[in-house]
C-alpha cells in the first residue's frame, strides 16, 4: 500500500503563496524529471512535465512544459490551470477551485470542484523512458447534463537546456498533425511526439511569453521564460474514464493511459514491496519512512558506459545536480542498502570502479565525452567505506575480491601522495589536503576565483574517514583471506596522530590543523564524523565532547549549521544572487545530510537508539513543503530554518533513512535479546 502522508485541502491549494511553495517532483530512472507546483504556475525554469537527456547521459533540456486545461459546460468555462506573468498577474487562476492536491507514492493527484463537477488531474512518468502522462477524469458519480463536459488543454514545448531561458527566436520546429498525434521536430536534431486519447489534437504554433520565474528572481537570475503553444487537445469527459495527453521522446509511448497508470503505481509499489521484504526493519515502518524510501528511487539512474552497459549511478539531486563522486557514496548505503536493492548498489560500486584514478573518484562524473574531474579529498573514502557498508549486508565476496585491487590503491596512492596535494605526512601518519584555488572537501564553495572555504591542510573529516578506511581495509582483507596487519598498523599510527585534533579547552576538535596559517579552531559540523562513522579515533570522553558542543551550537530540527552562530562569517539566510548564495553555502546554512550523522553519533555515546532516532522525525512534517515527499538541500541557519537549495537532494533522503535503519535494528535487537548496548551492526563487515 502506498503512503499517503502528503495531502492538502483548500486552505493550502486555494492560497497561491502556499500552493507555490509546495512543488512535486518526478523522475524516470534515465536523468529525465518533471515537476511543477500544487498550483500548476511554474515558479523556477526547471518547471515541466518533461526535462529529458536529449544529449545523453544527462544533456538535459525541457521539452513538455504545461498543459493548461480549461472545463467547458455547456456556455461556461472554468480554469484547471494557473499562471504567473511578469508585472505580478495571476491569469488564469485555477488553483481557486482547488479542492484538494495529494501523493499517491510519489504520483500528484488534483482534485478540481466546480460547481457540480469534480475532476481528478495525474501526472507520472513511464518508468525507464522518457514520457509523461497528464490524464483527466470526471468524477465517477457526476450528474451531467446531456452534453458531456470538455477539456480544451494548451499544450506548450520548448528545447532549452533545463539551465537557461528562452529565445523564441532559436525555437524554429516543425509541427506535423496526425489525426490524434502531433510531431515536434527540431530541424535537425530530435523529434518530440504528442498523443491524445479520448479527443483530438489541433495544431497552433502560438509563443506564450514573459511567464514570470519567482523563485529564479530571489536567486538573482533571469526571471523570464517563454513556450511555443503547439497544439490544443480537445477531450471529451466521461464519468470514471481516464482521457489525457502523452509527451514523449519516443514515437511509440502507448496511449492507454489506464494501463500507463498501473505500470507507474506497480513500479512504486514493486519498490516499496521489495524493501519491506529485504529489509526487515521496514515492515512496520512509519508512513514517512514509506515515503522516504519511494523517494529514494528517483535519484537512481541508468549510466551505461562503453564497458558497462549496465552501470548505474546517482543523481546528487533535483533539480539542477548531476552525479558527484562524493555525493553518491555518502547516499549510497541509504539509498540501496536501506532499501533492499543490492544489486542496484553494486552497480554503481562498480560502475565508480572504472573511473577510479590515482586512488581517487571523480569528484563531477563526466558526461558523454568530457574528462573526468578529481578535485575531491574524501570521495575515494568514502567508496570504502560504501564497499564495507555492501558488503557488511550482502557477503558478496566475489564483488568484494574482484575491486579489491582498486581498493589497495587507493590506499597506497593516500600513502604516497595524489593529485592537488593530498597525501600522508609521514610525522603523524594524517592526510593533508589542498592548494591554492582548488576546493577538495566537501565545503567546496568557489565564486570565480574565490574558495570559500579553502581548508588546507588536514582537514578532520578527511582524517577521520582515513582511519574509518583504513579499519575496513583491515576488515575487508580478512573477507578475502589475507592479512590485515599492514592496515592495522596504520590505522594504529592515525589514531594517535588524530589526537592533534582535540583543542583542549573542551571545544571539541579543530577544523583544521598545519594549514598555510597554522591551527583553526572554527567550528563546524565536520567533526561529527569522528564520532558517526563505524570506526573512531576518538576515546569515549572525547566522543561526548564532540557530540556535545554539536548539540549545544549547531544542531537544528533539520540537520547542523555549517558553522558557529557566534562566527563574524556566520549567515543566517541563504538568500540573494549568485555571489551571495555561494559565498554563504558553507557559512551557516543547515546541512540535513548531517542529521542522520548527527543521530548515529549521539547514540554512540548515549546508548539511547530511540532517543536518537526520534532526531530524524522533524523530518516527517517537512516532507509536506518544499519538495513534497523528498528532502531539502539545505535550510537557513537562523529559526523557522526555511528549506533552501535544491527542493530533493540525495543524501539528505539517505542519510536520513540509514540512520533509521540502523537504529531501527539497534531497536529491534534490543527488544529480541535485551543488548541495550548493541552498536548499531553496520561496524562490522
Amino acid at each position: 500500500m502506498l503512503p499517503k502522508l502528503i495531502r492538502f485541502g483548500r486552505e493550502i491549494c486555494g492560497d497561491l503563496a502556499q500552493a507555490e511553495r509546495r512543488e512535486w517532483w518526478l523522475a524516470n530512472g534515465l536523468g529525465a524529471y518533471a515537476s511543477g507546483t500544487i498550483a500548476g504556475t511554474l515558479t523556477r525554469r526547471y518547471h515541466g512535465l518533461l526535462t529529458a537527456p536529449i544529449n545523453p547521459p544527462l544533456g538535459r533540456h525541457l521539452v513538455f512544459a504545461k498543459a493548461d486545461a480549461w472545463l467547458h459546460d455547456g456556455d461556461t468555462r472554468w480554469p484547471l490551470c494557473s499562471n504567473r506573468w511578469s508585472g505580478g498577474a495571476i491569469d488564469p487562476r485555477g488553483h481557486a477551485h482547488l479542492e484538494s492536491f495529494e501523493l499517491q507514492g510519489r504520483m500528484p493527484v488534483w482534485v478540481f470542484a466546480t460547481g457540480a463537477l469534480r475532476v481528478e488531474q495525474r501526472i507520472w512518468m513511464e518508468p525507464n523512458a522518457n514520457t509523461t502522462y497528464v490524464a483527466w477524469r470526471l468524477d465517477a458519480d457526476a450528474g451531467v447534463a446531456q452534453k458531456l463536459p470538455e477539456l480544451r488543454v494548451k499544450l506548450l514545448v520548448n528545447a532549452r537546456d533545463h539551465h537557461s531561458a528562452s529565445w523564441p527566436s532559436a525555437f524554429t520546429p516543425q509541427i506535423e498533425a496526425r489525426g490524434t498525434e502531433l510531431r515536434v521536430q527540431h530541424p535537425n536534431w530530435f523529434s518530440f511526439y504528442l498523443k491524445v486519447r479520448g479527443g483530438e489534437l489541433v495544431a497552433e504554433h502560438s509563443w506564450y511569453e514573459n511567464f514570470d520565474l519567482a523563485v529564479e528572481r530571489e536567486r538573482g537570475l533571469s526571471d523570464r521564460d517563454a513556450h511555443l503553444c503547439v497544439g490544443e487537445a480537445r477531450l471529451t469527459l466521461q464519468p470514471g474514464e481516464w482521457v489525457g495527453v502523452v509527451g514523449s521522446l519516443h514515437e511509440d509511448a502507448s496511449v492507454y493511459l489506464g494501463e500507463a497508470l498501473g505500470r507507474f503505481m506497480q513500479h512504486d509499489e514493486g519498490q516499496l514491496r521489495r524493501a519491506k521484504v529485504q529489509v526487515t526493519e521496514l515492515l512496520d515502518a512509519p508512513s514517512w519512512v514509506d515515503q522516504l524510501v519511494l523517494a529514494s528511487d528517483s535519484f537512481i539512474f541508468a549510466r551505461p558506459t562503453s564497458n558497462a552497459p549496465d552501470g548505474e549511478s546517482v543523481i546528487a539531486g533535483f533539480p539542477w545536480f548531476g552525479d558527484w563522486g562524493r555525493d553518491t557514496m555518502i547516499a549510497l548505503p541509504g539509498l540501496t542498502l536501506a532499501t533492499g536493492r543490492y544489486d542496484t548498489a553494486r552497480r554503481v560500486l562498480q560502475t565508480f570502479a572504472r573511473f577510479v584514478d590515482q586512488g581517487m573518484l571523480p569528484n563531477v562524473f563526466p558526461g558523454a565525452g568530457e574528462t573526468p574531474e578529481y578535485n575531491t579529498a574524501d570521495a575515494a573514502l568514502w567508496y570504502i567505506e560504501a564497499w564495507r557498508a555492501y558488503v557488511a549486508a550482502t557477503h558478496d565476496k566475489a564483488a568484494l575480491r574482484s575491486v579489491f585491487p582498486v581498493l589497495r590503491q587507493i590506499i597506497e596512492w593516500h600513502e604516497r601522495g595524489t593529485r592537488f596535494g593530498i597525501g600522508m605526512d609521514p610525522a603523524d601518519a594524517l592526510l593533508r589536503a589542498g592548494q591554492a584555488g582548488v576546493q577538495v572537501t566537501w565545503m567546496d564553495a568557489k565564486v570565480g576565483d574565490w574558495v570559500v572555504t579553502p581548508r588546507i591542510g588536514k582537514p578532520v573529516e578527511i582524517n577521520a574517514l582515513w582511519y574509518n578506511a583504513l579499519h575496513c581495509m583491515a576488515q575487508l582483507t580478512q573477507q578475502i583471506g589475507e592479512q590485515p596487519e599492514r592496515y592495522a598498523a596504520l590505522a594504529a599510527r592515525v589514531r594517535a596522530g588524530f589526537a592533534r585534533f582535540a583543542d583542549g579547552d573542551g571545544g571539541g576538535l579543530y577544523d583544521v590543523i598545519d594549514g598555510p596559517n597554522g591551527d583553526d579552531s572554527t567550528l563546524r559540523p565536520n567533526q561529527i564524523f569522528a564520532v558517526s562513522l563505524p570506526h573512531s579515533p576518538l576515546d569515549e570522553s572525547r566522543q561526548r565532547e564532540v557530540v556535545s558542543i554539536c548539540a549545544r551550537l549547531l544542531l537544528t530540527s533539520y540537520g547542523l549549521r555549517s558553522l558557529d552562530p557566534r562566527h563574524p562569517d556566520f549567515h543566517p539566510q541563504y538568500l540573494g544572487g549568485v555571489w551571495e548564495r555561494d559565498g554563504s553555502y558553507h557559512q551557516g546554512p543547515v546541512w540535513t545530510w548531517l542529521l542522520g550523522h548527527y543521530a548515529l553519533a549521539e547514540f554512540r555515546v548515549t546508548r539511547d537508539a530511540a532517543a536518537a532516532q526520534a532526531r530524524l522525525e522533524p523530518l516527517m512534517d517537512h516532507l509536506l513543503d518544499a519538495g513534497l515527499g523528498s528532502v531539502s538541500e539545505i535550510f537557513d541557519g537562523a529559526p523557522p530554518h526555511t528549506p533552501r537549495g535544491a527542493p530533493a537532494q540525495a543524501w539528505s533522503v539517505a542519510c536520513a533513512l540509514e540512520a533509521w535503519w540502523l537504529l531501527e535494528r539497534v531497536k529491534r535487537a534490543a527488544r529480541q535479546d535485551g543488548a541495550a548496548n548493541a552498536e548499531p551492526r553496520r561496524a562490522a563487515a
